[in-house]
């Protein structure tokens, strides 16, 4: 799989307000039971089958507490897990690993439900000729995670943010007073650099956005009849795009339908966590670095 992965300056900043959120100042209950640091093991297991997305982000909730754990991995972002697979061992201060390991397992069992989902609408829709979109429906503070996921299920991203792209809604064309003016008053507000999308819940819609020059049209919650009719007037002039309430259930409508893209909300938020879970903690033996400490002391001493 080619797929981009995210850096470390783009997901630091909210991996340590989700920690601070977690740890706001300290982690008494590891901090009662475990007096002095002691070097352990724990391994993370699937407890079903899915796809797996987010492991660098899983592994960075243990560095930004500890920059020296080590990690033994088995499985990659994109790979297949089944009930029971092991997935990677965990090697840390014991302490790290406690206070870290709900944070990171809430990264790496939400993004990969989310990938998990994609991929069965990906196959659900069974067409190599229509693409599946996410939208902008992400939880807060969660897109760059969350959209990520989706590419790694085999979805594609749709604008990331309201800078992205021009797309007309509704209520911007409410506003504006029709959809020819809208339209309008998107070329000229961005004559050239960005497409223009918008909306259309009608064939009469449809009609009217033809001849603005749209870029690319939105059939919204059209049904199957009418989505076809309305290809017939685009007949190649614009980009389709599908959407509305799409979901694992309804999916395969379109298959076959001479669209170019499908848009879900429902992958980023109606997608269940995969059940993931990190297991047989126990200590390392430890007894070179406590040498190594010995030694130290001796020879200064």
């Amino acid at each position: 799989m080619n797929l981009r992965k995210i850096d470390k300056f783009q997901m630091d900043e909210s991996i340590k307000l989700a920690l601070k959120e977690d740890i706001t100042s300290e982690d008494i209950s590891t901090n009662a039971i475990y007096k002095n640091d002691r070097l352990a093991e724990i391994s993370l297991y699937s407890k079903e089958e899915g796809i797996l997305a987010g492991l660098d982000v899983f592994k960075r909730v243990f560095e930004l507490l500890d920059n020296s754990v080590k990690f033994t991995e088995y499985k990659k972002d994109g790979d297949k897990v089944l009930n029971k697979d092991l997935i990677l061992k965990i090697k840390a201060n014991i302490k790290t690993i406690l206070s870290a390991e709900r944070t990171a397992l809430n990264y790496l069992q939400r993004m990969s439900g989310i990938a998990t989902y994609t991929r069965k609408m990906v196959e659900a829709l069974d067409d190599k000729n229509i693409l599946l979109l996410d939208t902008r429906k992400t939880t807060p503070n969660m897109r760059i995670f969350e959209k990520y996921a989706v590419k790694v299920g085999g979805g594609y991203n749709h604008r990331y943010n309201l800078s992205d792209a021009i797309m007309l809604k509704d209520n911007h064309i409410d506003a504006a007073g029709s959809i020819t003016e809208a339209i309008k008053l998107a070329r000229e507000y961005s004559p050239f650099i960005k497409k223009v999308e918008i909306e259309v819940e009608d064939l009469k819609g449809v009609e009217e956005a033809v001849k603005a020059g749209a870029d690319i049209i939105m059939l919204d919650n059209m049904d199957i009849e009418t989505t076809k009719k309305a290809i017939k007037i685009i007949n190649k002039q614009a980009i389709i795009e599908c959407s509305g309430n799409i979901d694992i259930t309804n999916i395969n409508r379109f298959k076959g339908l001479e669209i170019d893209y499908v848009s879900s909300g429902a992958i980023t938020h109606s997608a269940k966590i995969l059940d993931l879970s990190l297991k047989n903690l126990r200590y390392v033996d430890d007894w070179k670095r406590r040498k190594r400490k010995e030694n130290t002391w001796n020879f200064e001493k």
